[in-house]
This record gives structure tokens, sequence and C-alpha cells, in this order.
């Protein structure tokens, strides 16, 4: 891909992404490819799509306009090649500069994106950075900004914890309410809603960055700060949920949030 793709006017960098670039992939993980460009050059998308048509398994894959799927995730492509899910991600460095730049400062927003149900934090953008392979970096760019990625801002990591872990008990308050009359949609999306922000405030605590909500409470439970039990603590939530035990699912979510303000405190965060 990379031979393919390096011609392409306005490509800037190549970057392998995801579980993939962690190193954390199994063998039915996709492939995240992050196409980095400058604003003022952006990436020429008729000949990104003609460069792919040889190697994808259908020509008629998807390849976007840049911004078609929203301010965040701005477009990209959905390929599959010999087989193997391949997903394009444009990212636009000046942003991408931005948003490193206030991460440090421990500024972030959340941000409505498709696919993102939790939300997109624009850190992800820092995440992505800190955690990609480059694959095509001619300039040098991704790893100028890799440097500023490391070590983990303890700003960044203070404002998350501030920012999540007082949403963990008022999402589980909220859930209560639901419950009491009997509204199970809204009852699952809450405990969603605490789950993931507990796992923010553990990726932060580990000086971790959560790119992606999938699979971050299971990674989560990985780290050295973490709280014992926790799949096992999800998987009982979402079972009484799915069984109709509201008040056993939101008992299991407080244990996790008395859990966590346990670990807040013992960490000296005072949140």
């Amino acid at each position: 891909m990379v031979d393919a793709l390096r011609p392409v006017s306005g490509l800037s960098a190549i970057v392998l992404g995801g579980s993939r670039g962690r190193g954390t992939a199994g063998p039915a993980s996709d492939y995240d490819i992050g196409l980095y460009y400058e604003p003022e050059a952006p990436i020429d998308v008729e000949a990104l799509r003609s460069a792919i048509v040889p190697l994808v398994d259908d020509p008629s894959a998807t390849v976007t306009r840049i911004g078609e799927w929203g301010p965040w995730i701005n477009g990209g492509g959905w390929l599959r090649i010999d087989g193997a899910k391949v997903d394009l991600l444009y990212r636009d460095l000046g942003r991408v500069r931005a948003v490193i730049a206030e991460a440090r400062q421990g500024r972030f927003t959340m941000n409505y994106q498709v696919g993102h149900p939790h939300g997109f934090c624009s850190a992800i953008w820092m995440g992505e950075v800190a955690t990609c392979r480059p694959l095509f970096d001619p300039a040098g760019l991704i790893a100028a900004l890799k440097g500023e990625t490391w070590p983990y801002p303890k700003a960044l990591k203070d404002a998350l914890v501030a920012r999540f872990g007082w949403e963990v008990d008022f999402a589980i308050d909220n859930a209560e309410l639901a419950a009491r009359r009997g509204e199970r949609t809204h009852i699952a999306g809450c405990a969603y809603r605490a789950l993931c922000c507990l796992a923010q405030v553990l990726f932060a605590l580990n000086g971790r960055y959560l790119i992606n909500e999938k699979g971050a409470v299971p990674e989560a439970a990985t780290y050295p700060i973490t709280i014992v039990g926790l799949v096992q603590a999800q998987d009982e939530i979402w079972k009484a949920i799915g069984d109709g035990e509201h008040e056993r699912a939101l008992r299991r979510l407080r244990d996790l949030s008395g859990s966590l303000r346990a670990l807040l405190e013992r960490a000296g965060t005072g949140d």
C-alpha cells in the first residue's frame, strides 16, 4: 500500500494505527491506515482512488472526499485487500498539531461523531500520533509530533480525571431515575456512559491514550492501576440489564464507582 500511495499528491505521511500500530492486534483485527496531509495542500482524492484500484478486492470500494464523514473522522476509505479489512482515515496535520498543543495544556473537547457512541474526545488525535507506527514520513512530521506526546502530559491526565471521574456517578444516578420508569434503552445508555467514563479515568491514571472506546474496559483491566475484577463486573452488568434486573446492574455499577474513588484517593487526585 505504501508503495502505491506515496506518489499521491498532498499525502504528507502514512501511518499504521489502531491495534496493529500498538502491537495488540488479533488475527481478525483490521488495518487502520492514517493518511496525514497539510491543510493548505490536501490529498488529491481522485489520485488516491486511482492508486488503490489495483490493490483492492472490489474496485468500487468506498473512498470519500475530505470531510465527508464529519469533522473528527473527516473521511477515508473502506477497503478489502486480499480479504483483509483495511480502513483509510484522513487526518489534517494543522488540526492535529492544534489538538496536541491544547491537550498538553490539559484542554480537550468531547464531540459528537458517528461511530463513537461515547463521543469523540479530541485527545484521540494525540493518542493516534503517540501509538501509531509511521510507514511513510519523508519530512519527519509524524516523528516530530510523537515527541510532543511523550511523556504523557500530567495536565491532560488531571483534566481527563476531573472531566470523567465525576460523571461515572452522574450517569448511574440518571440510570436509577430511568429504572423507576422502566426505560431500558436509557438505562443501557447510562450504563455504557458510566463504563466508558470509568475507562477514560483508568487510562489517564496509567498514562495511556484512549483512542477508541471499543475494547477500552478490558484493556483498562490489564493496566497496573486498575479495578480488580473489572471485566467480570462489566459482563455481570450487561447480563443483568439484558435480564431486566436493573437494580442488580446498578448496584454493580455503584461497586465499580466506589472502587474507582478508592483508586483516585490512593493516587492523590482529590477527585
